[in-house]
């Protein structure tokens, strides 16, 4: 049965991550309020600096013109911009560091036969990440939960995932709004500061408390990355195509609609390369009023030997409140 492919292109947007060594100085993906300053507190036995600056930190990825990661760039190569704007980069790394992944998996009538060839691509996708990932599943049909064992939040195993999955069984409507809503909740329990989401759905919702509005900005508020994995039939009444790919390009993921479902586990094994190489920009803004407003992205790179070089990062995101952190971490 064939199935029609696209994919969401190499636009972009991407997320706020911020790094364990930087933690003193951010307010993720959140514009300050005022200028930066340094605050000194000081009493008989302690001395302590905190810093209220918001830093944008986002994950990158870079594509030449035949579809192939750029790894080799430097801070130089990149430039930002905010609403149009030129953004001083204050941060730059090309580096794997370890990542949160919940994987949000669709569980309504339609998917009964095709949930083997899901359950085999999130093998691959555990094979292929970071020994350090930390990752959960979300299942859903009109109902969502927690595919883990209440005494087990995260894991790497891929057996424990390939459980997880399996155990819940296929049928009924399909609340895909309440499940991705469920997944940005269950990952800021994550320990890891990079944060990503894999959805697997025919992109249809006829079940959720939530509107796709509400979902598209917690989307925006969150530091998550959202990759979207179409699986559907043509005849499919309920699927919806444009939902995955409008969550992918929102927060600098990418959506797949396979032609065929066994193209599923390559496509997964894509994803985590896809993550493995992606570049961490930050940026404090020239812009620190904390308005609530939506603030657009956009990141071009060019370097000498590389022509029509693609950046797919996060489109924008909103200026609003988010954690003062002082030196240590702590809130």
């Amino acid at each position: 049965m064939r199935r029609r492919l696209s994919r969401a292109g190499n636009h972009g947007v991407a997320k706020a991550i911020a790094f364990p060594a930087l933690l003193f100085l951010v307010l993720v993906v959140c514009a300050g309020d005022r200028t930066p300053q340094i605050k000194q507190d000081h009493d008989s036995e302690s001395f302590r600096i905190s810093v209220d600056v918001a830093l944008v930190v986002l994950p990158a990825t870079v594509i030449d013109r035949q579809g192939g990661f750029v790894s080799d760039l430097g801070e130089q190569n990149f430039e930002v911009y905010e609403n149009g704007v030129p953004q001083r980069i204050r941060l730059f790394k090309n580096e794997d560091i370890p990542v949160t992944v919940g994987l949000v998996v669709d569980h309504s009538s339609t998917m009964g036969s095709k949930l083997a060839e899901v359950t085999a691509a999130a093998r691959t996708f555990v094979r292929s990440s970071n020994q350090e990932d930390e990752m959960f599943v979300v299942n859903f049909n009109e109902n969502v939960s927690l595919g883990l064992p209440r005494t087990t939040r995260f894991t790497n195993s891929a057996a424990e995932l390939e459980y997880a999955i399996t155990t819940a069984p296929a049928g009924g409507q399909t609340a895909l709004y309440d499940a991705i809503a469920k997944a940005l909740e269950e990952l800021q329990a994550g320990s890891r500061d990079k944060k990503v989401l894999i959805v697997v759905s025919d992109g249809g919702d006829n079940a959720s408390a939530r509107s796709l509005s509400q979902v598209m900005k917690l989307a925006e508020q969150s530091s998550a990355v959202i990759y979207t994995l179409g699986v559907f039939d043509e005849e499919d009444p309920d699927r919806n195509p444009a939902v995955l790919k409008r969550l992918a390009l929102a927060t600098g993921g990418e959506a797949f609609f396979p032609s065929q479902l066994s193209e599923v586990v390559a496509i997964c094994g894509r994803i985590a390369r896809d993550i493995r190489h992606q570049y961490t920009i930050g940026y404090v803004p020239s812009n620190l009023t904390r308005d609530g407003a939506y603030r657009a992205i956009r990141v071009r790179a060019r370097a000498n030997g590389h022509d029509r070089l693609s950046v797919r990062t996060r489109a924008g995101y909103i200026a609003g409140g988010g954690p003062r952190l002082d030196e240590n971490g702590a809130k």
